[in-house]
């Protein structure tokens, strides 16, 4: 059997996006500071409880990553993917403008992106889905992806998103009597 382009294509973004997601939850859990530097980041971030969202992130991240590399289970890993990255783009990126080098929404827009293409592509032959014949590619596996993912950040958000106000956002106090 001659392998197809698809094929390929899927295996070489599958190769690119697994690992390097891989990558980013280890170095959450092994990297300079450890799981605890995690923790502080998340904590200054406004996610609550931060530990327990440092944990769920490296693993996350791991989880998905191994999923996307091995090709398995299309479309979950992905939509996991867009989840981590609609976080991030909320909390980490919000406000800093489009480019990564000035810490914008750059690297995480394009990382969701290829998830839902990845998602939309399927995972190809040459993968666990593809050993086991479950193959699953086109709009349907793209949108779930994408629903998903931002639905399950979205609730992420309401449920435990607390940044702290800063000086600038407080609301307008009424001036004491005193200070009049």
């Amino acid at each position: 059997m001659k392998a197809r382009g698809g094929d390929v294509a899927a295996l070489l973004l599958r190769a690119t996006l697994g690992p390097m997601l891989f990558a980013h939850g280890w170095n959450k859990v092994s990297g300079p500071g450890g799981l605890k530097g995690t923790t502080g980041w998340f904590e200054a971030l406004g996610l609550k409880p931060a530990e327990v969202h440092a944990r769920m992130a490296a693993g996350t991240e791991m989880a998905a990553g191994v999923g996307l590399t091995l090709g398995a289970a299309n479309p979950l890993p992905a939509a996991a993917t867009v989840g981590l990255m609609a976080v991030a783009a909320r909390t980490d990126h919000r406000g800093k403008g489009f480019f990564v080098f000035k810490g914008g929404w750059e690297y995480v827009g394009v990382v969701g992106g290829a998830a839902v293409a990845l998602a939309a592509l399927g995972n190809g032959r040459y993968s666990v889905d593809g050993l086991l014949r479950r193959q699953r590619s086109g709009p349907g596996p793209a949108l779930l992806a994408a629903g998903v993912g931002a639905a399950s950040a979205a609730a992420l958000l309401a449920a435990c998103y607390r940044p702290a106000e800063k000086p600038d956002e407080q609301p307008d106090q009424q001036p004491d009597e005193a200070d009049q």
